[in-house]
């Protein structure tokens, strides 16, 4: 029994894949604003267009999926066929995070990444919120 996708078929999924306003992203920002905090979206100027910036504190939130990012938790692992493809591009975007984490504190930013999973614990995440941007 072959799980091989039509190459076609494959190709509308990929592009269904949302880069920004993901599911896991929209609850973190109607979280964030109801606790009476006030942000900007995707900021080009920064390493990462951090999902969330609130220039004023010099503060940044990341809404990780678990798959894209290589969290580590069960939601994050390889796929098992073509791994010579996804193993290299997930060790990429993963490489690519800490980059831009590093080049933002470095510039005196401070970051917070909230991972997909996390959300299931809906109550510590508000409060990793509150007490980040306190």
């Amino acid at each position: 029994m072959s799980t091989a996708i039509e190459p076609s078929v494959r190709s509308r999924m990929m592009a269904a894949v949302r880069s920004k306003n993901t599911q896991p992203e929209l609850i973190v920002r109607r979280m964030t604003h109801a606790m009476g905090f006030r942000y900007r979206l995707h900021d080009p100027s920064l390493p990462g267009k951090p999902d969330m910036t609130f220039p004023a504190k010099r503060k940044v939130i990341f809404v990780h999926g678990c798959f894209w990012h290589l969290h580590g938790c069960a939601g994050s692992h390889l796929p098992r066929t073509n791994s010579k493809y996804w193993s290299p591009k997930l060790q990429r975007n993963k490489a690519r995070d800490e980059e831009h984490t590093r080049a933002l504190r470095a510039a005196g930013w401070k970051c917070l990444v909230i991972w997909e999973c996390e959300l299931r614990q809906i109550g510590r995440v508000h409060r990793r919120i509150a007490s980040f941007l306190s």
